[in-house]
């Protein structure tokens, strides 16, 4: 049976569902609720070189900042301790510096995404296909149950069972998304200091807890109007 164009565009909507709601939860680590909440957690392990939470929250948010804003890398380049020393050295700020270019694509495929969802929803109640449209939310529902159960499991197995599971992944994503090991540091590292493994462990559990909330708020909870 050959698909029709409601049926192409479902699933068009099916593959955009999983981005959006990724993305969704992207930006809700980026923001200041996230380290508030980390930097306060009871396990959240201790900086041995002697920074206190404190110095995290004062410190971390100029580092999400930067990744959302229009600053240049001088935005983190001119933070000083209060003894002079720069906060970060030139290998840091190079690779906050792709960080950023790698944030920048992901909100922008995030806000592409959204805005696609949100013009097929238009043309899906002119064009009276809007159960198909649903259905494709409710499929993409599905899929992102799928992938936030499977990176869920890779950051919880990390935390709790073994520590190098979750290392193989995040070295994996490091490898595919920058050059080379321009993202490896040292422990005396300004931001291994602030961003620990721990850190990351987390962010990616939130991020999977996030995106699963989505998607079964989509796959079971929307329906087509009679």
């Amino acid at each position: 049976m050959k698909p029709t164009l409601s049926n192409i565009l479902s699933y068009l909507v099916s593959l955009l569902v999983p981005l959006a709601l990724i993305g969704t939860a992207l930006r809700i680590l980026l923001s200041p609720i996230y380290i508030n909440v980390e930097y306060r957690m009871p396990y959240f392990p201790a900086d041995e070189y002697g920074m206190t939470q404190q110095d995290r929250l004062q410190w971390a948010p100029f580092a999400l900042e930067y990744l959302v804003n229009n600053a240049d890398i001088s935005y983190l380049g001119d933070l000083k301790f209060d003894d002079g020393t720069p906060l970060y050295n030139e290998r840091e700020l190079s690779h906050m510096a792709d960080v950023k270019n790698v944030v920048i694509n992901a909100l922008g495929v995030w806000t592409i995404s959204l805005i696609i969802l949100a013009v097929l929803a238009i043309f899906a109640k002119r064009g009276k296909w809007t159960p198909d449209y649903v259905n494709g939310l409710r499929r993409g529902g599905m899929w992102m149950i799928g992938l936030a159960t499977a990176l869920g499991l890779v950051a919880g197995v990390g935390i709790l069972i073994n520590p190098d599971v979750f290392w193989q992944f995040f070295t994996l994503f490091h490898q595919v998304f920058f050059t080379g090991d321009s993202w490896l540091f040292y422990y005396s590292d300004t931001l291994i200091r602030l961003f620990p493994m721990r850190f990351w462990e987390d962010a990616f559990l939130w991020a999977a807890i996030l995106a699963l909330g989505g998607g079964i708020g989509l796959a079971f909870g929307v329906r087509a109007k009679e």
